[in-house]
């Protein structure tokens, strides 16, 4: 066991232990790079010079899929962040499991920009679709196993050991991989019934839920007393 793995065993509550900086540090860099990336699939149409007030408005069109391809996962990649620096706001303490999670959260972040570019190029495409759900797949339940590893081994804020709210935490983050599920299996009936649960899954966690209100009221009031 390594002395940062001593010392978060033995912290007592309120004591001084190191922060989360460099995990959060790494991570937002990530995710900066990685939404970088998925413009560079948007390239600007090359039109002869004496065909360019035929074709131009065409080729736009062209790039029409890769546009909404691109506006979808810089919302997603926008969600996932959200969720992490969320994540982070409550997970306090840190040890190499955890470290090595963060990191597989990374990889499917990381991974981005491939499955993006294969549904923007193939959006009618089986393959594509299945590939683009899997990674979100993968990428919502390595968020949902840091919360599970943080919240087993006591590595949240003391105040928010509440079993009630981890719950819902794992409620929230679970509803996504499950709902992509959903359009993987969905995809083998209609290719654009499943990109619409892509649409609808990012709507819901942007649009204000009533359970997120319910627990930031109850948040609120533990913080005042």
């Amino acid at each position: 066991m390594s002395n940062e793995d001593n010392t978060v065993k033995n912290e007592k509550p309120g004591a001084a232990f190191h922060g989360n900086e460099r995990i959060i540090a790494l991570s937002d860099g990530v995710f900066a790079i990685v939404i970088t990336l998925l413009v560079l699939e948007i390239k600007v149409p090359h039109i002869e010079p004496d065909l360019i007030d035929k074709e131009l408005p065409h080729a736009l069109m062209h790039l029409l899929p890769k546009i909404i391809a691109h506006i979808i996962s810089f919302i997603v990649l926008g969600i996932y962040w959200i969720s992490h620096h969320n994540t982070f706001m409550h997970i306090k303490r840190h040890d190499r499991v955890l470290l090595w999670l963060n990191i597989l959260f990374l990889l499917c972040v990381a991974s981005m920009p491939f499955p993006t570019a294969l549904l923007s190029e193939y959006p009618n495409q089986r393959i594509a679709i299945i590939a683009y759900a899997s990674t979100l797949v993968m990428a919502g339940i390595a968020m949902d196993v840091m919360w599970w590893y943080a919240s087993t081994y006591r590595l949240l804020d003391e105040t928010q050991e509440d079993k009630n709210f981890i719950a819902f935490v794992h409620r929230r983050n679970l509803i996504a991989p499950l709902a992509y599920l959903f359009a993987i299996a969905v995809s083998f009936v209609s290719l654009t019934l499943a990109k619409l649960v892509f649409i609808i899954v990012a709507l819901y966690y942007i649009l204000p839920n009533p359970l997120d209100r319910k627990r930031l009221q109850q948040l609120s009031r533990r913080f005042d007393r």
